[in-house]
């Protein structure tokens, strides 16, 4: 799901020259289709619901690392995460089927990932009750080496697949440190050994899995585009060096712009700027219509009705008292959400960029 190499330099010149003069094309011809953004920038207005299984992926690893920081893992509520996966994919689904195609081959992705996290989270949550939990009982000196070792890879390993797919973390070099970084004996060697011999299992088998998975991707499928299209009503008017990888295609005479910016997690960080520098979002990857929002709020928390819908809530079950939110709001009302979000003290987790 994640951007391959570059082409070469003279390439993507000539590439870009050639999508100026569409998008000018577009923008500018007499009954031209309300869609401004060129075809090879568009995406499907059902992958901005699609999208939400995968990033979970990435919220529930992230509630990991920040948990295992000061918590044993064995008081990680695997199981909940798991049904909130599966909860979060059933309304994806109910929003989508009726109003779009399905999209066959992003399902059956969905379910690929869900059921492997399904059976991870299963064997870790046995394991971590069972074995676990006891030798953290027989721990005289707080957490030890191979914990705090963890936790670091836990971090790492989100701060990574933030950007990159997570079959390209190096969890072999991450193995390797684990024998190397660590010592052989030490104070509670019991729950030395045994986080060795947990680790050991988890780090080899991603490891083994993970190189698996990136060859069927490299030979299924075509590296996306690292970039999204947006139209926006007019440049921001704050400083450019927030937002230094915007790129201006096209510009209209009444002040609007096509541009692109990155993709994924950056998406998010580019949003916002533009919110906080007065743009508005009209077309996001092609589309006018819904676009999908998270934010992390107090459980009181009310959002703006006339700004957005509510797909689903799901507690964050490490964090009592704060809930995920999910909701829809229309491309042109993002900005408008953000900017209130952020106005209500409410942290904008991810912004779903098709």
């Amino acid at each position: 799901m994640k951007p391959g190499r570059r082409r070469p330099w003279i390439s993507a010149v000539l590439a870009g020259l050639g999508l100026c003069l569409l998008a000018l094309g577009v923008w500018s011809m007499p009954g031209a289709p309300s869609v401004v953004t060129p075809p090879e920038h568009r995406r499907g207005p059902e992958q901005t619901f699609l999208t939400y299984p995968e990033w979970f992926l990435v919220f529930s690893p992230a509630e990991y690392a920040d948990f295992v920081r000061d918590h044993d893992p064995s008081g990680f509520p695997f199981l909940g995460h798991v049904g909130e996966f599966w909860q979060a994919y059933g309304a994806v689904y109910r929003a989508t089927r009726d109003r779009y195609p399905m999209n066959w081959g992003y399902h059956a992705m969905i379910m690929v990932i869900g059921t492997s996290t399904t059976v991870e989270y299963g064997i870790r949550s046995v394991y971590e009750t069972l074995v676990g939990r006891l030798t953290e009982l027989t721990r005289t000196h707080g957490a030890t080496e191979e914990d705090r070792y963890a936790a670091r890879v836990a971090q790492d390993y989100v701060d990574f697949i933030r950007v990159d797919p997570w079959y390209k973390f190096d969890f072999a070099a991450r193995l390797k440190g684990l024998w190397t970084d660590t010592t052989l004996w030490g104070p509670d060697a019991l729950r030395k050994w045994e986080r060795k011999y947990a680790l050991t299992t988890e780090y080899g088998v991603k490891a083994g899995y993970g190189w698996l998975i990136g060859k069927l991707t490299a030979e299924t499928y075509d590296a996306p585009l690292p970039l999204t299209a947006v139209v926006l009503d007019r440049m921001p008017r704050g400083d450019r060096a927030e937002m230094p990888r915007l790129q201006v295609l096209a510009r209209e005479a009444d002040g609007g712009v096509l541009a692109t910016v990155p993709r994924y997690q950056a998406f998010t960080d580019y949003a916002l700027a533009l919110a906080h520098q007065g743009a508005r979002v009209i077309e996001v990857a092609g589309n006018r219509g819904p676009i999908l929002v998270s934010l992390i709020v107090p459980k009181a928390w009310s959002p703006d009705v006339s700004l957005g819908s509510v797909l689903f809530v799901q507690p964050v079950l490490t964090q009592p008292g704060r809930s995920r939110v999910v909701l829809t709001t229309p491309v042109s009302s993002l900005t408008a959400l953000l900017r209130a979000a952020q106005g209500a003290g409410v942290t904008v987790e991810h912004v779903y960029d098709y």
